[in-house]
């Protein structure tokens, strides 16, 4: 890792790479490092992943703290290549509900519930998975890059949000 941060550039891993990965094991030398609730994340992701392979989204990204040197992330962020008309429609939503037990598949603000110790209040699926997977249909995503522009999520997933050093993904292939 460079500066904490996976060096710029996607990477393509299933989800055994994906465990096995400093991502998850961490580095040596990180003596709190959570890898027990690292994999617990990841073991969520993949939950949420095989529903998406499942109705036949395959471009799926993940990023946020759990990419960064953060010995414990508090989630996983990602975002997924998906058709607008699926969007637009709900058919998106509704197909992958249908594969959820707990339904928590929205993107709906009035959805969002509050959870202690954080001041942003979380989608259904962030309570159940911790994990928060957004479409992408080539829209901006609501992230601003430093000069405050509105980003895309490909670009606004490949720099740090604060200091907008341009860093490494991870891409979750089968």
């Amino acid at each position: 890792m460079n500066f904490g941060l996976l060096p710029p550039k996607d990477y393509l891993l299933t989800f055994e790479e994906l465990r096995n990965s400093i991502l998850v094991k961490g580095p040596i030398f990180y003596k709190t490092w959570d890898a027990k609730w690292r994999l617990t994340l990841v073991e969520n992701l993949e939950i949420m992943v095989k529903q998406l392979w499942e109705i036949g989204i395959d471009q799926i990204y993940i990023d946020g703290s759990f990419v960064e040197d953060k010995a414990h992330p508090n989630d996983i962020d990602g975002y997924f290549e998906c058709d607008l008309l699926d969007l637009a429609t709900g058919d998106l939503e509704r197909k992958l509900n249908a594969l959820d037990p707990y339904k928590v598949w929205t993107w709906d603000s009035k959805t969002r519930k509050p959870y202690r110790g954080y001041t942003k209040k979380q989608l259904p699926m962030w309570h159940r998975y911790r994990i928060e997977l957004y479409p992408h249909v080539g829209f901006p995503s609501g992230i601003r890059d430093e000069f405050g522009n509105d980003q895309q999520f490909p670009a606004a997933f490949r720099k740090t949000r604060d200091t907008y050093l341009p860093k490494g993904i991870v891409k979750i292939i089968k």
